[in-house]
């Protein structure tokens, strides 16, 4: 239950012995604002006459800057951050050897293809820095009015200074965080809607201090003495500590305490109020919203690990080449007649060179000529894929809510492919799993239950509490609550009345049910009035009760209370809130009659709350005003002491009754956890909702079967006596030793679904003994073993959860061994710790705010979209950037190995075998397109079959296309044709001249042979492998080849000053030969071949078993289970599928199972 901030002293009637007793109190917090941490606020400018020494401070402008360069740092800045990335920082070097050292190519061959992936990715942040830029001049070029010598005067947004008095009108949004002052309201409130600081595009409530709401003019507000003191700059939306000092002549200063609810954020925007007067406490990059959006931690995916390590192996091959071509150069060099032949005779300084230093610089040399075999193309190809790719997320039609009008949205792209790799998913319950549409269902007074009518009371229809007893528990459930009425103007004298949930302004929507429950039993609650709650009872009669305090919802107390005092001066605390909460503080004979009730209601899967109260009289209630005010002043641990306060009030109470709310599963909730448990992944929930009411829950959207045995560590098998952790200990080792008699073990790594379904039910108290014992002895044992017996239970619910909590647990299997992929799910403020804590957070934008989508790298409109998200999209992302990254390494294996052979022939010269514009333009221009088409559209399952067949997804589980044995095959393929490639090419040659006219071929020739079959192989290759043609793929894997052939046509049909005529007609001569072409076409086949062999082979033997059995659904009475169904029409179509993920893998090992 979610409620809005604290209201403790608005429209608190004081008496004057009352203000004395504050006077003094406030003195004792003379001279806080020297505290660290405090700031002092000198409202309008117009000092205290009656104040101490004040030290003006100094506050930041109001100017926002989200941007991340200047014109003067742009290009130092962007650099330095650029050439931290490895890959950049190696080819930076290598261009730098390039230039220092006699090295055998040019330096426009690693430096133009570096050019070219800085400026690109330079272009692309500058232009996205240069929106910034322009959105936050839109912003500070504002203008707002602000209050100078008693009039508003037209001034630039960023010209605000703290402590300036500020007019907004309606439907603009607040410039700066400001202090509410006065409004044109005569409650002194104002409505503001806050969707583009949380999300949420209700109305909230906001309050001035009583004491200035009366200043509702220019000149009124003008003359204002007054200070605030207030905590300095925080992130959280939700939470303000301060208070107003209000000088009035030469009288006592009168302090008012200050909360949330009297703070007007930055970026809210006025609603249904005329205008309101606030002073500046906080502007520009001291604002909350500015401060909430400063970036989050960076998450890495596995691919990225996988690239990495990857890079290391090739950079070890690179190596290794350069050593291995440098050492044999030398031994080679022995010779005296290879060292210096006659017609090639060194130098005097050459013979003179140190030895060591010519072996370096040559080791330098081979390692500039094999260089490219590390692709840095491949980052940016990657970052063009991740971002263009995220689009087909938001796109997606399908997970289009109308009743939102919002679809799916994309908050990091780094993580795409990491959705397609996840084995634990933690899922929140209300608003996640359930629709946080709430329904009063019934109530229970007095032990009596009351269901659809008045009459029916357990079935027995004139069975009910008293009369007096009925009218006390529904006058709570009009008043325990922070729900407003918006004011509507009366028709005919008649007094407008709420009749549906659109009629109520609140927080939560728990709270409109329990109104709307009381509505049905003829209490209606029709707003506020000058601080009066009023209410129509069922006599239609209106009652007024004076509103003395809230004491707000927490997470700690689970409770919230309002005092109140009716017509007749009797003052009523009213309290509602978690059984747990309440239960403790009434007389236990008042529990039983009503706890039977809440188990069963909670049972049926409904959420309840107890409702009590207790009478306070006239002079207890006076210690109890003043202790509130005094927590309520504090600048320090305002919260702290202002719980404790609320606990010490928060007894002796007496219960009425209790509420039973039904939070309605979301659509199709359940068949997204069946398909997500049949792509092998667990689910585990966590939720701060009471054991029986998520347990039931948990059965209703199959996370539990009826066949799943629960293994229960809650506090009622553990106990609450002093032996709890060890009646703990032994019970985690039972349960250890049942799981591993069943033959439930580490290996069965995601086929659990095979053997018996176990499931583990926990509340937050039992966890917190396991995670923070008492007694250190077996600590870290018992966690261990509690560790893994979640990690082998098919399901687990986590309950009675706080929001920490929450992060511990995903923390903790995120941590476990083998360093699973996990992913939380949530939707409200309570889940952001998960949320962040996860591998991949998913925000729900549901009715809780979107903290949880803000906080996300995925948002989704509703629950039932995972299933697309991660089956789907996120499977076909793995494997589209998994072959991206493999096939980049591929390439240039291929591409490198032939210069690397070409060595053994030129007497390790370091002779190049292709031209430079080759080198230049082979990662750049001629294979780079059709790879980038490939990881954007490739489909080689169909999205449909993907959908219908979950368990598809368990075969690019566990990074499966990123391992050790798939990245040796595409190596050993590589190495593979790059022989192919040369020793074909070097046959053809063995005659120097190829055609009948006895025309000489060279080494240019031979190169260019080489390179032409290169470019056809890798791009025919990729066609290969391509399942999902489009008019686009077809355009960039065939314009490509044009395009290689149409530019060597181009660079050899002139005399190029800088080609020193050694490319001129080199590739028409090669054409012209009809050898040449035979050869070409001979030589592309043989390096295909071996790949088209085993994939007919496999498909011959795929073929054969498409009678075997298939894993199908069917829908039982009590859901859907996994049954084998034998042969069927489906059968050959899922084998066909099955072969082409298992092709993609590139695991060619028999015993691969789908």
């Amino acid at each position: 239950m979610a409620t809005q901030p604290s209201r403790a002293t608005i429209g608190v009637s004081v008496q004057s012995s009352r203000l004395s007793r504050l006077s003094r109190f406030s003195s004792r917090f003379v001279g806080e604002e020297k505290r660290v941490g405090t700031r002092t606020v000198i409202v309008g400018h117009h000092p205290a006459s009656e104040t101490e020494a004040y030290v003006p401070q100094q506050f930041s402008d109001n100017r926002i800057i989200s941007s991340k360069y200047t014109v003067w740092n742009f290009l130092p800045k962007n650099l330095f951050e650029q050439f931290r990335r490895i890959a950049n920082f190696y080819f930076l070097i290598i261009f730098l050897v390039q230039v220092i050292v006699d090295t055998p190519t040019s330096p426009v061959t690693s430096g133009l293809p570096l050019f070219f992936v800085i400026t690109v990715t330079a272009f692309k942040q500058g232009y996205e820095d240069w929106l910034r830029h322009r959105a936050d001049n839109e912003v500070n070029k504002s203008t707002v009015f602000v209050i100078e010598g008693k009039k508003a005067v037209k001034k630039a947004c960023e010209g605000i200074q703290v402590g300036d008095i500020v007019e907004v009108s309606a439907e603009d949004t607040f410039p700066c965080d400001l202090v509410f002052l006065a409004s044109s309201n005569k409650e002194g409130n104002c409505h503001v809607t806050t969707a583009s600081l949380d999300g949420e595009s209700n109305c909230k409530t906001h309050y001035t201090v009583q004491d200035t709401a009366e200043l509702r003019t220019c000149e009124a507000i003008s003359c204002l003495i007054a200070t605030i003191e207030c905590e300095q700059p925080q992130p959280d939306l939700y939470k303000f500590v301060g208070r107003i000092n209000i000088y009035k002549g030469n009288q006592e200063p009168i302090a008012r305490a200050l909360g949330p609810e009297n703070l007007l954020l930055k970026g809210a925007k006025l609603k249904n109020t005329k205008k309101v007067y606030g002073v500046a406490v906080y502007t520009g990059m001291e604002t909350k919203m500015a401060l909430n959006y400063q970036g989050k931690s960076q998450k890495r995916s596995a691919v990225e690990k996988s690239i990495n390590a990857f890079l290391i192996v090739y950079l070890c091959i690179l190596v290794s080449k350069a050593v291995i071509c440098t050492t044999l150069k030398y031994i080679w060099q022995n010779i005296p007649y290879n060292d210096e032949p006659w017609y090639n005779q060194k130098t005097q300084k050459e013979r003179e060179t140190f030895k060591l230093l010519k072996m370096f610089t040559d080791f330098l040399s081979f390692m500039v000529l094999f260089n490219f075999i590390i692709p840095v193309s491949m980052y940016v190809t990657v970052e063009m894929q991740k971002f263009l790719g995220s689009f087909f997320i938001s796109w997606d039609r399908e997970m289009y809510d109308e009743s939102i009008q919002e679809g799916a949205l994309v908050n990091t792209s780094d993580l795409n492919e990491e959705l397609g790799q996840v084995e634990y998913v933690f899922s929140d319950k209300t608003g996640t799993l359930t629709e946080n549409t709430m329904e009063f269902i019934e109530c229970n007074i007095d032990g009596y239950n009351y269901g659809g009518a008045f009459s029916e009371v357990d079935g027995m229809k004139h069975q009910r509490a008293k009369p007096k007893r009925e009218e006390l528990f529904l006058r709570a459930l009009c008043l325990c609550h922070t729900v407003q009425v918006p004011q509507r103007d009366k028709t005919d004298g008649q007094m407008w009345i709420p009749s549906s949930q659109s009629d109520y302004v609140a927080s939560s929507p728990d709270e409109v049910a329990l109104l709307q429950g009381a509505n049905r039993y003829g209490f209606t609650f029709l707003g506020q009035e000058q601080n009066f709650m009023l209410v129509l009872n069922r006599h239609n009669e209106i009652e007024r009760f004076e509103l003395l305090h809230v004491l707000d919802f927490d997470c700690v107390r689970r409770r919230m209370s309002v005092l109140v005092r009716t017509d007749e001066g009797r003052i009523f605390l009213f309290c509602k809130g978690a059984d747990s909460a309440v239960f403790s503080r009434v007389p236990e004979s008042e529990v039983q009659r009503t706890k039977v009730h809440v188990e069963k209601n909670a049972l049926d899967g409904y959420r309840t709350l107890c409702v009590a109260f207790k009478e306070i009289p006239e002079s207890e209630y006076s210690g109890i005003d003043y202790l509130i005010k005094e927590a309520s002043m504090a600048l320090q641990d305002r919260e702290a002491k202002m719980g404790m306060v609320f606990d010490q009030i928060e007894t002796n109470m007496h219960l009425i009754g209790a509420t039973a709310v039904e939070d309605r599963l979301q659509d199709r909730a359940a068949e997204t956890i069946e398909a997500l448990h049949t792509a092998g992944m667990k689910i585990w929930v966590l939720t701060g909702d009471k054991l029986e009411t998520a347990q039931a829950t948990c059965y209703a959207c199959r996370l539990f079967q009826t066949s799943t045995e629960l293994l229960q560590l809650t506090m009622k098998t553990v106990g609450e006596g002093e032996d709890k952790e060890y009646r703990l200990q032994e019970l985690l080792v039972e349960y250890h030793k049942k799981l591993h008699l069943n033959g439930v073990s580490k290996s069965m790594k995601r086929k659990w679904m095979l053997s018996q379904e176990y499931g583990l039910v926990i509340d937050g108290a039992t966890l917190s003994l396991i995670l923070n014992p008492s007694r250190d002895s077996n600590s870290s044992k018992y966690k261990s073993i509690f560790l893994q017996l979640c990690l082998k239970c098919t399901a687990v619910l986590c309950c009675r959860m706080a929001p920490l909590q929450k992060a511990q647990i995903v923390r903790m299997v995120k941590s476990s061994k083998g360093d699973p992929i996990t992913l939380a799910v949530g939707d409200g403020a309570n889940d952001v710790s998960m949320i962040l804590e996860a591998h991949v957070g998913i925000g729900i934008k549901g009715k809780e705010g979107r903290q949880a989508s803000r906080n996300s790298d995925y948002a989704i409109p509703k629950f039932k979209d995972l299933k697309k998200l991660l089956l789907a999209h996120g499977h076909l992302y793995y494997v589209r950037i998994a072959h991206l990254v493999q096939y980049f390494f591929y390439k240039n294996l291929c591409f490198i190995f032939p210069q690397f052979l070409y060595q053994f022939f030129c007497g390790f010269s370091q002779q190049p075998l292709y031209d430079a514009a080759y080198l230049t333009m082979f990662n750049i221009c001629f294979t780079s397109l059709p790879i980038v088409a490939y990881g954007l559209l490739e489909q080689h399952v169909h999205i449909d079959t993907l959908m219908t067949f979950p368990k598809f997804y368990l075969n690019v589980s566990d990074n499966a296309m990123l391992q050790w044995k798939p990245f040796l095959y595409w190596t050993f393929l590589g190495l593979f044709d790059g022989f192919v490639f040369f020793f074909g090419a070097y046959f053809l040659f063995q005659d120097n001249s190829i055609d009948t006219s006895g025309k000489m071929s060279g080494n240019w020739s031979f190169g260019t042979m080489v390179f032409t079959v290169l470019v056809f192989t890798v791009t025919i290759k990729l066609a290969l492998d391509t399942r999902y043609w489009t008019w686009f793929n077809h355009f960039v894997i065939w314009g490509s080849l044009i395009f290689y052939i149409i530019f060597s046509f181009f660079w050899g049909g002139f005399i190029w000053p800088m080609n020193q005529q050694r490319m001129f007609h080199v590739f028409a001569h090669l054409l012209a030969c009809v050898t040449v072409w035979l050869a070409i076409f001979f030589l592309i086949f043989l390096s295909l071949f071996p790949e088209v062999l085993i994939i007919v082979f496999r498909n011959t033997k795929r073929r054969s078993h498409q009678m075997e059995p298939m894993l199908v659904s069917y829908k039982r009475e009590n859901g859907y289970t996994s049954q084998v169904k034998a042969g069927g029409a489906v059968a050959p179509f899922a084998a066909g599928c099955q072969l082409r993920i298992l092709q993609m893998q590139r695991l060619y090992n028999p015993s691969t199972q789908v």
